[in-house]
C-alpha cells in the first residue's frame, strides 16, 4: 500500500508542477478514501483538493490484488491516464458541463493533468453537520439538495453528455450485480471477516447471503433505469456543502452522472442518509425528525401518482436502498486493515451487524408476495430500532 500511495503523491506534485509551473506545492493532509486517492494541497496561496484514480478501480479492489501486482499495475496505469474515457477524464469533463448549466451548483475544476483532477476547496457546513444541528429542518435540506438536480431531471438531459462521458459504473444495480452476481461472489461474501470484521464477521457474512439473494431475486422486477434524464450518480450528505449557509444553495462534490432514473438520485441520498445518521447515534428526538423528513420527501416524488404506481415507485426505492446500502457496507467491510477509512466508513464498520440485519430484515419485507411487509411506514420503523 504504501507503494500505491508514493506514487499517487508523486503523479499529484509532477501535475501540478506541470500545470503550474511557478508555484511552490505542498501536499497536506490526505482525505482517506475507500474509492481514489485525494490529498488536500496548497498550490501557490490557493488550497485545492488533488485526486487521482488508478485504473478506474477502487482502492480496496487495487490493494486487494484485482487488477494484478504492483509493478503490472503501474504499467497498464502509464497507458490509462491516456485514454479519454478516463475515470477522471470523465469527471473533469462532467463538471465542466454542470459548470454551464442552471444546476447542480458544484466546486470548479482548477485543472487537470496526467490523471489527476484538481478542484477548488470549498468550505462550510455539510449537509450530515446540519441534518444533525436542524433535525427538524430534514425535508427543507434535502429538498435543497434535491432542487439542484432539477436541470438533470428534465427529459432529454442526458443529449448534455457525449456518448462515452457518463460514469455509469457508479450506479447502484451497475455496482451491486458486480460485487454479488459472478464467479467470485461466494469467496468476497465470505472474505468479509478476514480484516476488519474478524470478531463477527461470520453473521456480517451470513446477512449479506440472505439479503444478496433476495435482492438479486428483486432485481428482475424493478423497471429500467436508463432514459432521457440525467442522475447526479453520487449523492450523499458529506459531500452536499452549504458555503453561504444553510438557506442558501448547496454546493455538490464529486458528481458521476449517468443516464438514469431520477429516482437513482433520491435513493442513494435516502440510503447515505440512513447511514449517516445509523453511524452517529443520534439521540432518539432528532432521528425521528430526520426519519420523518425522509418520508416526506419520498412521498413527496410519489404524491401525484395512483395508488398502485406509488407502491410500486416506493418498493424500487426501497430495492436501490438496500442495494446502495450493501454496496458501501461490503466495500468498507472488505478494505485491507491497513488503508485509512473516513469517519463514516470507520464508524459503518463498527455497526456492520446492525446494519445488515436491518437490509436483512427489510429485503425478507419486500419478498412478502401480499407486499403489506414492505410498506414504508414498517421500514421506517425498523431503521429507527437500528440507528437509537
Amino acid at each position: 500500500m504504501a507503494e500505491v500511495f508514493v506514487h499517487a503523491a508523486a503523479l499529484i506534485h509532477r501535475a501540478a508542477g506541470g500545470l503550474w509551473p511557478d508555484e511552490p506545492v505542498v501536499l497536506e493532509a490526505q482525505v482517506p478514501s475507500v474509492t481514489g486517492y485525494v490529498h488536500r494541497a496548497r498550490v501557490g496561496n490557493r488550497t485545492l483538493y488533488a485526486k487521482t484514480s488508478i485504473l478506474g478501480v477502487s482502492l480496496v479492489s487495487l490493494l486487494r490484488g484485482r487488477c494484478g501486482d504492483w509493478p503490472a499495475v503501474r504499467e497498464a496505469q502509464r497507458h490509462y491516464v491516456q485514454r479519454p474515457d478516463s475515470l477522471l477524464e470523465r469527471e473533469a469533463a462532467q463538471l465542466l458541463v454542470l459548470a454551464n448549466l442552471d444546476g447542480p451548483r458544484v466546486c470548479a475544476v482548477a485543472g487537470a493533468r496526467d490523471g489527476v483532477l484538481f478542484t477548488e476547496a470549498i468550505d462550510g457546513p455539510t449537509l450530515g453537520d446540519l441534518l444533525l444541528a436542524r433535525p427538524e429542518e430534514t425535508s427543507i435540506l434535502l429538498g435543497r439538495c434535491l432542487a439542484e438536480l432539477r436541470p438533470l431531471h428534465r427529459p432529454g438531459a442526458a443529449r448534455r453528455l457525449g456518448p462515452g462521458a457518463a460514469i455509469g459504473e457508479r450506479g447502484i444495480v451497475d455496482t451491486f450485480c458486480r460485487k454479488f452476481d459472478g464467479e467470485d461472489t461466494a469467496a468476497y461474501i465470505v472474505h468479509l471477516d478476514s480484516e476488519q470484521w474478524r470478531r463477527e464477521g461470520e453473521p456480517v457474512a451470513e446477512l449479506v447471503r440472505g439479503s444478496v439473494r433476495r435482492l438479486l431475486a428483486l432485481r428482475e422486477t424493478l423497471p429500467a433505469t436508463v432514459g432521457t434524464t440525467l442522475a447526479y450518480g453520487d449523492l450523499k450528505p458529506e459531500h452536499v456543502l452549504f458555503p453561504d449557509g444553510p438557506d442558501r444553495r448547496p454546493v455538490l462534490l464529486d458528481p458521476g452522472l449517468l443516464r438514469a432514473s431520477p429516482l437513482v438520485d433520491l435513493a442513494k441520498l435516502l440510503s447515505r442518509t440512513v447511514l449517516f445518521i445509523a453511524t452517529r447515534r443520534t439521540n432518539p428526538v432528532a432521528v425521528r425528525f430526520i426519519l420523518d423528513g425522509l418520508a416526506v420527501v419520498a412521498r413527496a416524488q410519489v404524491g401525484h401518482l395512483s395508488l398502485a404506481d406509488r407502491r410500486a415507485v416506493l418498493r424500487y426505492l426501497l430495492v436501490l436502498w438496500l442495494m446502495d446500502t450493501l454496496n458501501i457496507v461490503t466495500t468498507h467491510l472488505s478494505a485491507p486493515a491497513a488503508l485509512p477509512l473516513p469517519a463514516l466508513g470507520a464508524a459503518v464498520v463498527k455497526r456492520a451487524v446492525p446494519v445488515c440485519s436491518l437490509v436483512d430484515a427489510v429485503s425478507a419485507d419486500l419478498m412478502d408476495p401480499t407486499g403489506r411487509r414492505g410498506r414504508g411506514d414498517r421500514t421506517l420503523a425498523r431503521i429507527a430500532e437500528v440507528i437509537v
